[in-house]
């Protein structure tokens, strides 16, 4: 079946990162991002990138994988000029990475007074600065595209609402709203368009069974999926939504806008 217009990517190039799980949103986005015509290069911090990469080039899409460290600003600008090369263009930059890391398996939370310092530091940088450095790298190129396009994966911690222990984590996802929508004002005249994706409960493969359980109580009584999330990623992605900027998709299963909690009535 063709792509209809609206969705077609074809001839783009998408850099994702944080695609390292098989059951994650950044692999999905890349499935979807690939499925659209679009090649892509998908980051991770451990060797998972080349095997999601693999897996993408045997289902007939275009992919590679780049192994890294995106909170150093060399590694980050490393992973565009790689993508880069290969392709002779960048088109779309979907920040995923953050959150938590195989090669750290951390996940930073705590509240204040048990967010030291360097905890505070090493979750803004997972969280925070990855998607700074890796759209600052890409941006030569996404002007030159015409027609660019920055999707971050934010959250609705701290984007919209707050968990306990989660202080830092809140911070970071919260800022990513204010990175998005800064670039969007900055970069429009060049044809870019940045915009956020905000999950909320969602059942990959580092969901905890309390985040599972909390899923139960959302308005459609489920988690959501991966594939959900990044549907709405690819649809930010493509050529239908070039008047969408500075905007953040909540996909959080009507949770962010349900008062009651208990069961109805």
């Amino acid at each position: 079946m063709q792509v209809p217009p609206f969705l077609d990517l074809t001839g783009r190039v998408a850099v994702v990162t944080g695609a390292g799980s098989p059951t994650g949103i950044g692999y999905a986005a890349a499935r979807h991002l690939g499925m659209l015509g679009a090649a892509v290069v998908v980051g991770a911090t451990t060797e998972r990138a080349h095997e999601r990469a693999t897996e993408l080039v045997a289902a007939g899409l275009t992919a590679h994988g780049f192994v890294g460290d995106l909170t150093d600003p060399a590694v980050a600008e490393a992973l565009v000029a790689q993508a880069h090369a290969a392709h002779g263009r960048v088109d779309i930059v979907v920040n995923n990475a953050g959150m938590v890391s195989t090669s750290d398996p951390d996940y930073l939370e705590g509240d204040l007074l048990a967010t030291s310092p360097q905890r505070w530091s090493d979750s803004l940088r997972r969280n925070l600065d990855t998607a700074y450095l890796v759209t600052r790298a890409a941006l030569p190129h996404l002007r030159t595209s015409g027609q660019g396009r920055i999707v971050t994966v934010t959250s609705v911690t701290g984007a919209l609402m707050a968990m306990r222990g989660e202080v830092a984590y809140a911070a970071a996802k919260a800022a990513l709203v204010g990175l998005t929508r800064a670039l969007a004002v900055d970069e429009a005249r060049h044809g870019i368009t940045s915009n956020a994706v905000a999950p909320g409960w969602i059942s990959t493969g580092s969901q905890t069974q309390h985040e599972a359980a909390e899923g139960l109580v959302t308005p459609v009584g489920r988690s959501g999926t991966a594939d959900e999330v990044a549907s709405a990623i690819a649809w930010l992605a493509g050529p239908g939504a070039a008047y969408v900027n500075g905007q953040v998709i909540v996909v959080d299963g009507g949770n962010g806008v349900a008062e009651e909690r208990a069961l109805p009535r």
